[in-house]
């Protein structure tokens, strides 16, 4: 699928551009919005990169790789990305906002996006993200979102001079509820 836009009632779920460095900056290079994250803050040089190969991935004819701006009218306040799993029945969520935006229930609208674009769009039958076990907002907007914390893997990532285990969450297609409200367009 190309382009990708999809919107809800305060967010849009699009294709990144060239244009965005400075906006994924803001998201990438700052610690607090990384904190969970698998990596360390980016440079504008990375976030450049990133955007670079979003761009290449959104061209190629079976997409496996949805790499997507999460904006607010014309800004990006955020990033959002859909992996297809090998197998094309199920996809990886992962997503990132802006600090300053938390607490307002925009995670809660992106993740109902995401679910959206997975399931309606891609016509998956299950879609997971896997989250830091010290992250409980994310904790709390996959549960609001429907989806079912399936448990524990240990030592699942070595990210800042550590091993660190993730929790995953899932949800499956005849799971998904579209008018709820986490969902709702």
């Amino acid at each position: 699928m190309y382009p990708v836009e999809l919107s809800s009632s305060r967010l849009t779920l699009r294709e990144l551009r060239l244009s965005d460095v400075d906006g994924l900056l803001q998201v990438y290079g700052d610690a607090e919005a990384v904190r969970h994250l698998s990596f360390t803050p980016r440079t504008k040089e990375q976030c450049a990169y990133i955007i670079d190969a979003a761009v290449a991935d959104a061209q190629r004819e079976n997409r496996g790789v949805y790499m997507l701006a999460v904006a607010r009218g014309d800004r990006l306040v955020g990033a959002a990305r859909v992996a297809v799993d090998e197998r094309p029945h199920s996809a990886q969520i992962g997503l990132a906002l802006r600090p300053d935006l938390w607490g307002q229930g925009l995670g809660s609208e992106l993740v109902g996006l995401l679910l959206r674009f997975g399931f309606q769009e891609l016509g998956l039958k299950r879609i997971w993200g896997a989250r830091s076990p010290q992250n409980q907002a994310s904790e709390r907007v996959m549960l609001r979102a429907g989806m079912v914390e399936e448990g524990r893997i240990r030592r699942h990532l070595w990210t800042r001079d550590a091993w660190r285990d993730s929790i995953v969450h899932s949800i499956l297609d005849d799971e998904w509820v579209p008018d709820s409200p986490a969902h709702k367009p």
